[in-house]
């Protein structure tokens, strides 16, 4: 049996902690973040005193590690903000505990992100015989466990990789970011890179799109961006000519992002205002909606999954796997969106796969890196069902 403390109280956090709480292979949990209230809010709606809570300051090792040497979880369940990744890597190694999050560290103060600072910790995981699980959200995460399951069963050699990620959901709201504003903008104002041939290719910021189909959604444009598994996964399937990843933008939002970035609201360094410091893209997110009450009123799906085109048994094949969700029904069952129950989700079943001994081993891995099936084969009792599709045009 298994004690879990979750870190974060936003839409993710909320729905890791709904699941968790539900899993008898978790004798006990607890949410903690910088705002208690959030926390007790989260754990009152569950009820029967399953979750306790705590306040803590992500950025804070010492505040860390008093509340881990407290709880003394078995697991940590990281759904803060991704540059605290290296914070609450360092309380878990302080304090012997094993790790989970769903995104890659990125520092404060440059957007930019790579997995490279956490593979850093991979030594002194594995000497401490603790085990560190990265991006275990859906993207990253059951898009990189899509990928090793095509590669276990379909596919001798994957040849071609592109992850597409489709919102056909309306909230009704101008413009709002379906979680963290802060790390939304940050993400999508990147320029774009893929994989190919061995190197990486830079593309300005949305510079290729095209219509693409996706199932019970039909066409949207779609761009290719920067997304953090393509590193992972192509140093996990050497095999890999080409790696993308796919996101739908509608043409309002792509709007105001420009406007955003043109008058500097995207800004992540320090301004002086009226004898004040702050950082325009912080002050932005406070006054945009809270993606945690987008739920009530969000409509439609999204749609996520990885095309591929490899060989098996010499001959070559295409293969489409993937999930839909829906944004309403993500609602009734948890009250939040869809892009917060695809994340949490998996983030909820990773630390159960790790409570079960299916996912262990001493060092810090990318899910890819584990089995699985056994995931795959609870993901749609947890509310994520997910298709495959054999030998389709994939468009791409």
């Amino acid at each position: 049996m298994c004690k879990a403390l979750i870190i974060g109280a936003g839409g993710v956090g909320t729905v890791v902690t709904q699941k968790i709480a539900a899993n008898p292979v978790f004798t006990d949990v607890m949410l903690a973040s910088r705002t208690k209230s959030k926390c007790d809010a989260v754990a009152a709606a569950i009820g029967g005193n399953r979750v306790k809570t705590a306040e803590v300051d992500a950025d804070n090792v010492p505040q860390l590690c008093e509340l881990f040497r407290s709880f003394r979880p078995d697991i940590v369940v990281n759904v803060a903000l991704p540059y605290q990744d290296l914070t609450i890597m360092d309380a878990c190694l302080e304090c012997g505990c094993n790790y989970l999050d769903t995104a890659n560290y990125e520092p404060k103060d440059e957007a930019h992100f790579e997995y490279s600072w956490q593979w850093a910790y991979q030594d002194r995981f594995k000497a401490a015989g603790l085990t560190a699980i990265l991006g275990c959200g859906f993207d990253p995460g059951v898009t990189a466990i899509f990928t090793a399951y095509a590669a276990k069963h379909h596919f001798d050699e994957i040849h071609y990789l592109d992850i597409v990620d489709c919102n056909a959901g309306n909230h009704g709201m101008a413009f709002a970011t379906n979680f963290n504003p802060e790390i939304n903008i940050r993400e999508v104002t990147q320029k774009g890179r893929y994989y190919e041939n061995g190197q990486w290719v830079v593309t300005e910021p949305h510079e290729i799109h095209r219509p693409l189909n996706y199932p019970g959604i039909g066409e949207r444009e779609s761009y290719v961006i920067y997304h953090e598994e393509l590193e992972s996964l192509v140093k996990n399937y050497p095999t890999i000519r080409r790696a993308r990843f796919w996101m739908t933008f509608g043409q309002e939002y792509l709007t105001h992002l420009r406007v955003i970035q043109n008058i500097g609201m995207a800004r992540i360094d320090p301004i002086i205002y009226n004898g004040v410091e702050i950082v325009p893209i912080q002050f932005l997110k406070a006054v945009l909606p809270d993606p945690k009450s987008l739920g009530a009123n969000y409509h439609g799906q999204t749609s996520i999954g990885c095309r591929i085109k490899g060989v098996k048994d010499g001959k070559e094949r295409t293969y489409y796997i993937y999930n839909n969700c829906d944004h309403e029904e993500a609602f009734r069952q948890t009250g939040t969106q869809a892009v917060s129950f695809t994340t949490g989700v998996p983030a909820a079943l990773g630390a159960s796969m790790w409570a079960k001994g299916l996912w262990r081993g001493a060092g810090v891995f990318n899910v890819e890196e584990f089995d699985p099936d056994p995931f795959l084969a609870e993901l749609g009792e947890q509310g994520l069902p997910w298709h495959e599709l054999f030998d389709v045009n994939l468009e791409v």
